[in-house]
């Protein structure tokens, strides 16, 4: 209850906080690559349904088609404001709407695709109990996952066979032992990640 109370707050003071800079971005991103502003993409939340994420586009219209893994600054398919907002995780903000209705929580796994998903073993499988997270324990020790899969010579396998049970196995540690101070040391760690 007080993660849900918490994340409601944070939430929605921080879509309020924000509320000139959305504009702003939404302005730059509609000069550069026109509309829309936001990209919408289905992925597995709590219990394995599927939810809508939100965020805000970065790439050409259409792009999503030829792949779900982007690949940092090789990825022809990120537009020139794409690459900003990217940058400084600023395309994640508009989660807070998720957070806010309930589909995210500010800390929690962070949500995969169904293509993934499918490739979970049982144990794995365990990160799908939880709501999924704007942010987690994966997100700052793979901060510069991008950059690592633009230098591989097949981003999808290093994805598959090294990163993806890497990061599962930093979330099952985060449900094993999560708690409420442990959620805002993580939100702190992130902010101080993307700031560094």
């Amino acid at each position: 209850m007080l993660k849900r109370i918490f994340d409601i707050v944070i939430s929605f003071t921080g879509l309020l906080a924000l509320f000139p800079l959305f504009v702003i971005f939404a302005f730059f991103i509609i000069i550069n690559s026109g509309f829309p502003v936001f990209y919408f993409q289905k992925r597995v939340g709590k219990n394995g349904a599927d939810f809508s994420i939100w965020k805000f586009r970065t790439m050409k219209k259409g792009s999503d088609k030829s792949g779900s893994l982007t690949v940092g600054e090789k990825d022809p398919r990120i537009t020139e404001i794409g690459q900003f907002l990217r940058s400084y995780k600023i395309d994640e903000l508009p989660q807070l709407f998720n957070v806010l209705t309930g589909s995210m929580s500010l800390v929690g796994p962070r949500p995969e695709v169904r293509k993934y998903v499918e490739m979970y073993n049982a144990e794995q499988k365990k990160v799908l109990l939880v709501k999924p997270g704007i942010t987690d324990y994966a997100s700052i020790v793979y901060s510069n996952e991008n950059l690592l899969l633009s230098n591989a010579e097949d981003p999808e396998q290093l994805y598959i066979n090294k990163v993806m049970p890497a990061k599962l196995k930093l979330n099952l540690k985060y449900i094993e032992d999560k708690n409420f101070f442990r959620d805002v040391n993580i939100i702190l760690k992130t902010i101080g990640k993307i700031l560094d």
